[in-house]
């Protein structure tokens, strides 16, 4: 292990002022770099110039959160926990040349956690050194506004408060405005970037793709399952019910709104938990995601693609497990058909054998117990994003499906981030990844198909095979030990899960 940081270097100059990193292994690294500030509920403002050297040296701190972290499932998906602050406006940046002539790939990594939780560095996984090496890239990753102070509309109550709705979102578009500006004296190239995600972070790029404002700030997008039915959009007539029964519990006017800019952190979670759930009662949704309107359009899906959207080479995938909220038998590969045959029959019921049949053609040498916690949730808003974007423009895009077991409960089908570690290129970090001659093998695959989309709009790549545009055919590329290429695979299985649906447990969105 070699780190170097001096008094002199690494120095880069940036619009607003010269900042000091550190090189570890030769990956020159820059860590809570101020792209922005904001007042709560306003928009963020552009940092103002400083003199002298600054350090980048720590991770800025994170977004507040409206619940404290609980440690979970620490072997599946490794957290780390930060300071958290009003002040969030931070990101990372992960380069191994700081040259301008040098014109790398960027990416820019948008954390998951819904539009409500979540950090730049939230998982072990996000760290960017050995994406930035092994891809020849330069990696960005970006904290922003979550929850109530990123997504509480409040535009009733005065035009200063117009965007307050898409104040995260508002976010994301200047970190974007940042790398346009700064990221060449990183040997970064600002007229090929590529923003990627999971989860929330999927879902905030598919919101991006919507924002006017984003246009020309990010060139190709990945969506790792980011694309779900979330339910109802929030409306402007729920939010205006959900303030007025916020100030009235703390005691605020709405002539005096401007006091909610004031109240601390925890006091505003308190009001909001308290008015929360009857409201809930009374079908307003009181969750976080912006606010469709003038400055996000909406849902693609609902009020079609935007031609900034259109214009946007995209990936889209998911996990075969993702969220699956019930354990598998254990030893499940050592059950003989009929025992077999009857787990997913207490699932299913009437619609097992069918459901059964259709799995066999879809996953042929797949043990069948696996139905107990197929997809359906993110895998066919998938296919009906995909179909909808292909009936709108001829921009390419592609779709693919993880669905490598791990060595745990006898063998886990991948959940909801597994493929994380594999994008960085990180699996050595995380213990669950230990699969020898698998996990190296897919690391490679998958994280050169990330990074030679980045580069050229295209995945395809020797180590997979070829890897074709969605189109009529819905072809997805399969991640496995032996990945291949399917077509028109799993729509009907989909479809006969999802409406069995009611006879499967639920989970916590």
């Amino acid at each position: 292990m070699t780190f170097t940081c001096t008094s002199t270097s690494p120095i880069v100059e940036t619009a607003a002022g010269k900042i000091r990193g550190f090189c570890l292994n030769g990956t020159y690294t820059f860590q809570g770099i101020r792209y922005a500030t904001a007042k709560r509920f306003h928009d963020p403002v552009s940092v103002e110039p400083w003199e002298g050297v600054k350090d980048a040296l720590a991770y800025g701190y994170i977004a507040p959160l409206m619940s404290e972290g609980i440690p979970h499932d620490e072997k599946l998906i490794p957290h780390r926990f930060w300071p958290e602050s009003e002040d969030c406006l931070y990101l990372n940046v992960w380069s191994r040349q700081l040259d301008s002539s040098a014109r790398k790939p960027v990416m820019v990594w948008i954390h998951g956690g819904g539009f409500s939780s979540g950090s730049s560095i939230e998982q072990l996984a996000y760290e960017g050194g050995s994406l930035a090496e092994y891809g020849d890239v330069v990696v960005v990753s970006v904290n922003h506004r979550l929850n109530i102070l990123g997504y509480l509309d409040l535009s009733a109550y005065g035009a200063e408060y117009e965007n307050s709705g898409c104040a995260g979102i508002a976010d994301l578009v200047e970190a974007l405005k940042w790398v346009k500006t700064n990221i060449a004296a990183f040997g970064g190239d600002p007229d090929n970037v590529t923003v990627f995600g999971q989860s929330g972070g999927g879902g905030k790029i598919q919101v991006l793709l919507q924002t006017p404002a984003a246009e020309g700030l990010f060139h190709k997008a990945i969506l790792q399952s980011g694309v779900i039915d979330f339910g109802p959009n929030p409306t402007p007539d729920g939010h205006r019910k959900m303030v007025a029964a916020i100030i009235d519990k703390l005691g605020i006017s709405a002539d005096n709104i401007s006091a909610l800019e004031t109240v601390p952190f925890k006091q505003l979670v308190d009001a909001y938990n308290e008015v929360a759930p009857a409201l809930r009662s009374e079908g307003i949704d009181v969750g976080w995601s912006p606010m469709p309107g003038k400055y996000y359009l909406g849902d693609a899906r609902n009020v079609g693609f935007c031609d900034f959207a259109k214009s946007i080479p995209c990936i889209v995938g998911s996990m075969i497990g993702e969220f699956a909220v019930v354990s598998l038998p254990p030893k499940k590969d050592e059950m003989d058909e009929q025992a077999r045959r009857d787990a997913v029959a207490a699932m299913y019921g009437d619609s097992a054998d069918e459901i059964i049949a259709e799995y066999k053609k879809a996953y042929p040498g797949r043990n069948i117990v696996d139905l107990l916690v197929l997809d359906t949730r993110f895998r066919r808003p998938n296919i009906d994003f995909l179909d909808k974007r292909l009936a709108a423009t001829d921009t390419p895009a592609y779709c693919y499906l993880f669905a490598l077991d791990f060595p745990i409960d006898d063998g886990r089908p991948a959940w909801h981030g597994a493929e994380i570690p594999f994008a960085f290129h990180n699996t050595d970090i995380i213990p669950i990844c230990g699969i020898p001659g698998v996990a190296e093998r897919l690391e490679k695959q998958v994280c050169t198909a990330w990074t030679n989309f980045a580069r050229t709009g295209d995945p395809n790549c020797a180590e997979l095979p070829e890897w074709s545009v969605y189109g009529a055919d819905r072809a997805t590329m399969v991640f496995d030990r032996e990945c291949e290429v399917r077509r028109n695979f799993d729509s009907r299985l989909v479809e006969l899960v999802a409406k069995a649906s009611p006879a499967r447990p639920s989970f916590p969105v």
